[in-house]
C-alpha cells in the first residue's frame, strides 16, 4: 500500500508574508516619525504676525520722521531763497556803490591833477620869491602848525554861540580834524572846563572815525553853562593833560569876552603854560573867533572886540594861530 505524502506549503508563501508584514510596519513607523517631526516643526515656527506688526510700526515711525524732515527741508529751502535774494540785492547795491566810487575817483583824479599843477606853479613862484635854499621851519596847514599828536577843543557854549554860530562851529571842528588825519588822543571841554564825555575825565578819547562821528553828533546839542571866558578851560586842559613827552595843541572857540581884564587872562595863561626852568611854552594854543556880535541885531560889539584882541595876543604868545572868521555861513 502506498503511503500518502504530506502536502508541503511552499516556502515562498511564508517569505512573502514576512515581507508584507515588515513593509506595513515600516510604513506605520514612518507615519509616526513624520507626525512627530511635523509637530516639532510647527512648535518651532516663528511668529510671523508679530514680526509684521513690528515692521509696520517701524515703517510708520520712519514715515513720520520723513514728513518732519521734509518740512524742515522746505523751511531751509525758503530761508536759502531769502538769503539768495538778499545777496542779489547787496550785490546790486555794491555795484552801484562801485560805480559811484569810480565816478568820484575820476573827479578826484582831475582835482588832484589841478592841485598838483597849482602846487607846482606855487612852488615855482615861492622859489622865485624866497630863493631855492628857503626851508619852512614849521609844518603848517593854512597857517596852523599841525605837529601835535594830541588836541583839545575848548568851546564857548554860551547862548550867543549856540543860537547863531553852532552850525559854523561844527563845520570848523570838522575842518580842524581833517588837517589831523590821525592823532593819538582827543578831548573836548567847554570854556568852564566841563567835559563833553565825563567818562573820559582825565583820559584821552581814542581817535577813530566812529569816535569822531560821535563827537560831532554830541556837539549838536551840547550846551553846558558858560561864562564866555576861556581861562578855566585852558587851565584845566593844561593841568590835566600836559606831558613833556606829548605834543599838545589847544583850540579855543568863542565869540566874545565878558571878563574884567584881558591882561589878567594873559598873565594867568602865561603862568600855567610856561616851563618854570627854561621858560618854554608847554602847549600850543590856537584860537578861532566867530563874528556873532558883528552880524546879529543887538550884538555886543565891545565884548566881541575885546575877545578878538584877547585871542590874537593869546595865540601869539603861545605859539599858535588866531583865525578870525568873517561869516557865520557854512
Amino acid at each position: 500500500m502506498r503511503k500518502r505524502r504530506r502536502e508541503l506549503v511552499p516556502e515562498i508563501s511564508l517569505s512573502f508574508l514576512d515581507v508584507i508584514s515588515c513593509g506595513f510596519g515600516a510604513i506605520v513607523l514612518l507615519l509616526l516619525i513624520a507626525k512627530t517631526v511635523e509637530s516639532t516643526a510647527l512648535e518651532k515656527a516663528p511668529d510671523f504676525e508679530g514680526s509684521v506688526r513690528k515692521l509696520q510700526e517701524q515703517l510708520f515711525e520712519i514715515r513720520g520722521e520723513t514728513t518732519q524732515l521734509n518740512r524742515e527741508l522746505q523751511s531751509r529751502e525758503e530761508q536759502l531763497s531769502q538769503i539768495r535774494e538778499r545777496v542779489a540785492r547787496l550785490r546790486e547795491q555794491l555795484a552801484s556803490l562801485e560805480k559811484q566810487r569810480d565816478a568820484v575817483a575820476e573827479v578826484d583824479t582831475e582835482k588832484k591833477e589841478e592841485l598838483t599843477l597849482a602846487l607846482q606853479v606855487l612852488s615855482e613862484e615861492m622859489e622865485r620869491l624866497l630863493g631855492r635854499d628857503f626851508r619852512s621851519e614849521n609844518n603848517l596847514v593854512g597857517g596852523i602848525p599841525v605837529d601835535s599828536e594830541y588836541i583839545i577843543f575848548i568851546v564857548d557854549t554860551s547862548g550867543s554861540m549856540f543860537n547863531y554860530a553852532w552850525p559854523r562851529l561844527r563845520r570848523e571842528m570838522v575842518n580842524i580834524l581833517d588837517i589831523y588825519p590821525r592823532v593819538k588822543g582827543i578831548q573836548i571841554m567847554n570854556d568852564m572846563g566841563d567835559y563833553m564825555f565825563p567818562g573820559y575825565r582825565g583820559k584821552w578819547i581814542p581817535d577813530t572815525p566812529a569816535r569822531r562821528r560821535v563827537i560831532l553828533q554830541r556837539l549838536a546839542n551840547w550846551t553846558p553853562f558858560s561864562n564866555s571866558s576861556p581861562v578855566e578851560g585852558i587851565q584845566r586842559a593844561i593841568s590835566s593833560y600836559y606831558d613833556p613827552d606829548k605834543k599838545l595843541s589847544l583850540y579855543v572857540f568863542g565869540d566874545d569876552f565878558t571878563g574884567t581884564s584881558i591882561r589878567q587872562v594873559l598873565d594867568t595863561v602865561d603862568k600855567i603854560n610856561r616851563d618854570r626852568l627854561e621858560g618854554d611854552r608847554l602847549v600850543r594854543i590856537h584860537t578861532v573867533g566867530f563874528p556873532v556880535h558883528f552880524l546879529v541885531p543887538g550884538g555886543r560889539l565891545q565884548t566881541a572886540s575885546r575877545f578878538a584882541a584877547l585871542m590874537r595876543e593869546l595865540s601869539y604868545r603861545n605859539h599858535g594861530t588866531f583865525i578870525g572868521l568873517n561869516s557865520l555861513e557854512n
